[in-house]
């Protein structure tokens, strides 16, 4: 007998907090580096997100300091105005993080197929989850 229900996703949430539960790195701040990569500045990469500048650099700095590393190397102004680039260690955990994600996402799913046995429903895939940690 199957259950009556709307339309059911399979979530999973993945980041890491410090030793006093504060978030150092999750996919707020994922999406905030890539966004960086990708328009060359904080001030660009704010107004891509839909943020405040000082709410990117707010989230930018914390996770520096709860790492102890720099994620950004910052360019001065000029004729060709100044900007920002992800480290090597910054590329590195963009790279490393949206490989973890993607494969809990794939073990989140089949696992969850489990679930549809159980409880003769049908679980759609991973959809964005509406809020998480920054």
């Amino acid at each position: 007998m199957a259950i009556p229900s709307k339309q059911l996703y399979s979530r999973s949430k993945i980041w890491l907090e410090d030793a006093d539960g504060k978030v150092v790195f999750a996919s707020g701040r994922l999406r905030i580096l890539k966004a960086i990569e990708k328009t060359g500045s904080i001030h660009a990469a704010a107004k891509e997100l839909k943020m405040g500048y000082r709410a990117v650099w707010a989230r930018i700095h914390a996770t520096e300091e709860r790492l102890g590393a720099q994620l950004l190397e910052k360019r001065i102004g000029g004729a060709a105005g100044g900007g920002s680039c992800l480290t090597p260690l910054a590329e590195e955990l963009v790279h490393a993080f949206t490989r973890l994600q993607q494969d809990i996402e794939h073990e989140t799913d089949d696992q969850f197929k489990q679930l549809e046995n159980i409880l003769n429903i049908k679980i759609a895939g991973a959809s964005p989850p509406e809020s998480e940690p920054e």
